[in-house]
């Protein structure tokens, strides 16, 4: 006998909002640390463990679908900015806000290295590369932001800022814009002194999506 449809669009809702709790509190578990169980997902979620397997058979999975996420908000942030042609750092300022908001950029590469990507994923990790790579260059050409300084060193720097947090209703996102605004302000052109040591590379990056190893 099928079911009445009232019935199994409720049931697909459910599952729906399950999903969105599931990845809610699975990006702030693995933001944390990503050698968490996948149990504390679920008890992040509130959602039994089984409900959790049914939607991602392993850790592996929900990893996955974590950096597809992730790389595709940070891939929309870059292409918002550089749609924008009008002043080249606004544009780039906004830009570095939106995702540092979002936390995209910053899960995709906490989670780096531990899992074993697909090709999806890392065409997915090409393409957000190449466009962060087309706005940092464009805001240095046009001599807002400091000659150097690397992209690969403004990933590290939001992957840092993405990191704070404390208790208290909106007190983590509050105090992640005033360290990138105290951030921005040192990336401004020229520059008050020089950086030590080399900046970070593409390579640096990259090697964290090599999977794990044994």
């Amino acid at each position: 006998m099928a079911r009445p449809r009232s019935q199994l669009g409720g049931r697909r809702a459910e599952a729906a909002r399950n999903d969105a709790r599931i990845l809610a509190a699975a990006r702030a578990v693995f933001l944390a640390d990503p050698s968490a169980p996948i149990a504390d997902v679920a008890k992040e979620a509130g959602v039994g463990i089984s409900a959790l397997y049914r939607r991602y058979p392993s850790k592996e999975d929900l990893l996955r679908e974590l950096a597809r996420e992730g790389l595709t908000g940070y891939i929309e942030d870059l292409r918002i900015a550089l749609a924008d042609d009008g002043d080249a750092w606004r544009a780039y300022a906004e830009c570095l806000h939106r995702v540092v908001d979002g936390q995209s950029q910053a899960l995709a590469q906490r989670v780096a290295g531990t899992f074993t990507p697909t090709e999806s994923l890392g065409r997915l990790a090409g393409e957000a590369s190449e466009l962060a790579v087309a706005l940092h260059r464009r805001t240095q050409r046009a001599g807002a932001l400091r000659e150097d300084v690397s992209p690969a060193d403004v990933v590290l720097i939001l992957e840092m800022i993405s990191f704070v947090d404390l208790p208290g209703p909106d007190r983590g996102r509050m105090l992640r814009h005033r360290y990138l605004a105290l951030a921005l302000q040192a990336l401004r052109a020229p520059g008050s002194e020089s950086l030590p040591g080399s900046p970070a590379t593409d390579a640096d990056l990259t090697a964290r999506w090599r999977g794990p190893v044994g």
